[in-house]
C-alpha cells in the first residue's frame, strides 16, 4: 500500500517531505511490530535495545553514558530503563570499586537467557520485513546511511 493510502494524504509539497514522512511512518510501523513481539516477554523495544547493548559488551560492564550513546532512541530515559530491567533481574548495577561515583551495569544470566529466547524467534520477525529483496534492503541501508551522513 502506498504512503498516500496509509495516511490518507493525496499530495506532499515535494518528494523530500514525502520521504521524511514515509521514513517516520515506516519507522513507527516497524516499532509497533517489534513492540508486539516483545510485549508477551514483558519488555519494551527500548529495554530490548539496552539488553542487546549490554550483551555486546558482556562480560565487561558498561557505564550508563556508554549505553546511552549506543541507544537507537537517544531521547529514551536510560536511567529509568536500566532501573526497570534491574527490577526484573535482567541486569545488575554495582558501584565501581575504584571510583565510587561510577556505576557499572552488566547483563545477568537471566537477561542473556531472555535474549536467547528472543533470538530463537527472530526468523518470524525478519519475515515481516521480507517484502523487499536482500539487494533492495542493501540499497535502502546505503541510502539511509547517506541521508544521515
Amino acid at each position: 500500500m502506498s504512503l498516500e493510502q496509509d495516511i490518507k494524504q493525496e499530495k506532499f509539497n515535494n518528494e523530500f517531505e514525502k520521504m521524511a514522512v514515509n521514513i517516520l511512518f515506516t519507522g513507527g510501523w516497524i516499532h509497533n511490530i517489534n513492540a508486539s513481539r516483545l510485549k508477551p516477554l514483558g519488555i519494551t523495544p527500548e529495554q530490548y535495545n539496552v539488553l542487546r547493548i549490554l550483551r555486546g559488551s558482556h562480560p565487561r560492564a558498561m557505564m550508563l553514558a556508554d549505553i546511552t550513546c549506543r541507544m537507537i532512541d537517544k531521547s529514551s530515559n536510560a536511567t529509568r530503563l536500566v532501573e526497570k530491567l534491574r527490577q526484573k533481574d535482567l541486569l545488575r548495577r554495582e558501584i565501581c570499586e575504584h571510583n565510587r561515583r561510577q556505576v557499572d551495569i552488566s547483563i545477568t544470566d537471566k537477561g542473556l537467557a531472555l535474549l536467547r529466547k528472543i533470538d530463537a524467534d527472530a526468523a518470524s520477525w525478519i519475515e515481516t520485513l521480507k517484502n523487499v529483496t536482500k539487494g533492495e534492503a542493501h540499497e535502502l541501508n546505503r541510502i539511509l546511511d547517506k541521508l544521515r551522513g
